[in-house]
């Protein structure tokens, strides 16, 4: 301003003033050199002292620009005096050579061996057709499944048979004619389906009729089933109602049959005057040692009778008979022998086997 006197520093002091900053300027460059810890100093002093944000957007980039970390150039370069570790090859795997020795065949195996070979049975595949005879191939039903085979109506009756390979034979035999009917079923249950398998004569009067078999058994059951069809207008059930004389078994009765050990199978026959029909067929080798059981059960039993073939293996053998209808309802039993054996093809042991 006008009137006021500025006092200008002399020149004695500007030249003090200068050396005390060429002194002090000496001095940091010296630190600078011989000191590098000092930037780490500088930087915990300042994230201490400065604040959170001046030190986000001042101190890390500012420091991080103009001095690397020593320690991250160290880990960078590798040691001289690291030693290299020895890579070791692995072992290629061994092999081992399984060889299979030859097994020496018994008389007893090659028995088994010919056992096996004559109850195989082929299966029926889904393009199995009808052959010349009207004969279908065999069926391989396994446990809790089902099978049906259905005809056309020239097919006046039909032959189902059943076996097993040694084991329990477990099965239900239904006629269908039309949707949701089945006017005969039967259940079967065999103690041993190879040495006693099951045959059966089913007629089918009518249209749309066709045959299910069903295996009650288990998995590890199977069976093997055929059906045959049969065209003739008269079959063997009506020679058989001609030839034989029957017995009346009323309702809630039974009627037993013994067995000589001269006869290899029975057949049977029950029959009604168009009533239904109810019963249950046994085969006893033995006191109350049940080998095969039937359980029949017929809407009309006069159109559809039961006409079955039972095997009678060894001696002893006793059919019964069993109305389990009611007294309203008898039946007609017909039993003759099926299959006679001559002396010289029993077995010779006076009837003594183990049932």
């Amino acid at each position: 301003r006008k009137g006021q006197n500025i006092a200008f520093p002399s020149s004695k002091q500007t030249a003090k003033w200068y050396s005390a900053t060429m002194r002090v300027c000496v001095h940091l460059l010296v630190l600078c050199i011989f000191h590098p810890n000092l930037w780490k100093d500088t930087a915990a002093f300042t994230s201490h002292s400065m604040p959170k944000n001046m030190l986000s957007r001042r101190s890390t980039t500012h420091l991080k620009a103009t001095r690397p970390n020593v320690n991250q150039q160290q880990k960078a370069t590798p040691l001289p005096f690291k030693t290299k570790q020895k890579i070791v090859a692995p072992a290629p795997p061994i092999l081992e050579t399984i060889t299979e020795t030859p097994t020496k065949t018994t008389p007893k195996i090659k028995q088994q061996i010919k056992v096996k070979e004559q109850t195989k049975v082929k299966e029926q595949t889904q393009t199995d057709t009808l052959s010349k005879n009207k004969n279908l191939a065999a069926v391989k039903v396994h446990g809790t499944s089902l099978r049906t085979c259905s005809f056309d109506k020239s097919v006046n009756r039909a032959h189902v048979f059943m076996k097993t390979d040694g084991r329990p034979l477990h099965a239900r035999v239904e006629l269908w004619s039309g949707p949701e009917n089945a006017p005969q079923i039967i259940n079967v249950d065999v103690e041993d389906g190879s040495t006693r398998p099951f045959s059966c004569i089913v007629e089918t009067p009518g249209e749309g009729n066709a045959i299910a078999i069903r295996n009650t058994g288990k998995m590890t059951t199977p069976l093997y089933a055929c059906v045959n069809a049969d065209v003739e207008e008269e079959g063997p059930i009506e020679d058989f109602a001609r030839r034989t004389k029957g017995r009346i078994v009323q309702g809630g009765a039974s009627y037993s049959v013994p067995c000589p050990p001269s006869v290899g199978s029975l057949q049977l026959m029950l029959h009604t005057d168009g009533r239904p029909l109810s019963a249950r067929i046994e085969l006893l080798q033995g006191p109350n040692n049940v080998k095969q059981r039937m359980e029949v059960y017929t809407e009309e039993g006069l159109q559809r009778p039961f006409f079955v073939v039972v095997d009678t293996p060894g001696g002893g053998n006793l059919i019964r008979i069993e109305n389990t209808a009611t007294v309203e309802y008898p039946l007609m039993a017909r039993v003759e022998p099926f299959l006679v054996r001559e002396e010289s093809e029993w077995d010779g042991d006076a009837g003594i086997r183990w049932s």
